[in-house]
């Protein structure tokens, strides 16, 4: 158990996760719009609609300053446009296209924010841009293979296989086919593809086994209450719904500008899709079996140092696909690399939240801080052995030195200065 990292209060109000920052400029705005009309969805397709968004919002942005090297390159903004109001209308745009439902609340939105914008021709020119970068994000990402879902039905039952869990459609697996989905920065999903997971009758699994089943059982004796609130607490909060938030605190901590904090954001969000399309890449090319199968079956593995627990049961619910490596360890990884990149891995202020978790909020000075507590909910919600978490921060963290090294560069700055408060790292 890891102690002494963060401060977890329980209190009586419950905090939604945008409430904890001021309102800076439009692009923190529309990230917290964004965020809140994302959240119905798994954390995957919310990954990729997150992406999608803030990627118009900084090429809207960009084609307007002109500070970085675009995505897309397409866009042409004419002189004096606001970007103000293409932040608005691209982030709006996306959104209102992919969640009809929401039309109301994004064109209320719209609305106050441009009422905030001076009107004329500079207004009217920002809003074409952004429309303009919003209609060209959703064409490019139209065939990207996201809208046609995969199983997988295991066809082996040897030990180490993965086997269909209780929360299992009768199809199978679930998404199979998000390994195929078109990566936003990395070139490929198999890119950054894991080694092996550990052998089944090596030491290292036995004792990463034998770890989560006296911890990961929800009747557990050994699992302090903190932990049972942090993995309950990641249980329901994705990777965007954690690191989006947690940017705009740091970023309202050191101050940026409008075209800085669309680079910010569309980087991390670009990262965390980006792992989420690799980390199902080597899900289903090694097929590991969950925790609770393999408890089940310790007898069968080979390994005299597992012994067997029928009646083991996860905290947590079981998600329906392989175990290694962790999705959540490699998204969310990936977001910790892009901001140390961008902000250093020193202190900060960071306060998360979840209305679904009502009087759980989680206090951190530092992003290892989030990710160790993010591996300890996996472990101690049940789901995943410490090895997955292992191997999904190592694949996060190539993933987001790739996207930051290699997408959105600086025009203006031979080396990869970021600003004033950054510290570039190998």
């Amino acid at each position: 158990m890891m102690t002494g990292r963060r401060t977890l209060l329980i209190i009586i109000v419950t905090l939604s996760f945008g409430s904890m920052v001021a309102k800076a400029d439009v692009v923190l705005d529309w990230n917290a719009i964004m965020v809140d009309t994302t959240a119905g969805q798994g954390p995957q397709p919310q990954a990729r609609f997150a992406a999608i968004t803030q990627l118009a919002v900084f090429e809207a942005v960009n084609a307007i300053t002109q500070h970085y090297q675009p995505y897309l390159g397409t866009i042409v903004a004419p002189k004096g446009a606001s970007a103000e109001a293409a932040v608005v209308a691209a982030a709006h745009g996306v959104l209102r296209h992919y969640f009809p439902g929401t039309t109301a609340s994004l064109d209320a939105a719209r609305l106050n924010s441009l009422a905030a914008i001076p009107d004329g021709m500079s207004k009217s020119m920002g809003i074409a841009v952004g429309e303009a970068a919003a209609a060209a994000m959703i064409t490019l990402r139209a065939a990207d293979g996201s809208g046609t879902p995969e199983f997988y039905m295991p066809t082996l039952s040897d030990p180490g296989q993965w086997r269909l869990t209780p929360s299992c459609p009768p199809a199978g697996g679930i998404l199979l086919h998000w390994r195929n989905v078109t990566p936003f920065g990395i070139q490929s999903s198999n890119q950054f593809r894991s080694e092996p997971p550990p052998a089944l009758p090596s030491k290292k699994y036995a004792f990463d086994y034998n770890e989560v089943k006296t911890v990961g059982d929800i009747n557990s004796i050994e699992r302090p209450p903190d932990r049972t609130d942090v993995a309950r607490f990641y249980a329901v909060s994705s990777p965007v719904a954690v690191f989006n938030p947690a940017a705009r605190q740091i970023i309202a901590e050191n101050g940026a500008s409008l075209s800085e904090n669309a680079r910010i954001l569309a980087l991390i969000n670009m990262a965390i899709s980006d792992a989420l399309f690799s980390v199902f890449d080597t899900k289903y090319y090694y097929t590991l079996w969950r925790p609770e199968t393999a408890i089940h079956a310790g007898d069968l593995d080979g390994n005299p140092r597992t012994d067997p627990d029928l009646s083991f049961v996860p905290l947590i619910t079981t998600p329906c696909f392989p175990s290694y490596p962790s999705a959540h360890a490699s998204a969310s990884y990936s977001a910790r690399e892009v901001l140390e990149r961008l902000f250093s891995s020193g202190r900060h202020s960071i306060t998360l939240s979840n209305p679904a978790l009502p009087g759980v909020i989680l206090e951190y000075r530092r992003l290892q801080e989030i990710t160790d507590d993010i591996d300890d909910a996996r472990v101690y919600g049940g789901i995943h052995f410490r090895f997955d978490q292992e191997a999904g921060a190592r694949m996060g963290r190539r993933v987001g030195a790739y996207v930051h090294r290699h997408k959105l560069r600086s025009l203006h700055n031979k080396g990869d200065n970021e600003g004033h408060w950054a510290e570039d790292r190998p």
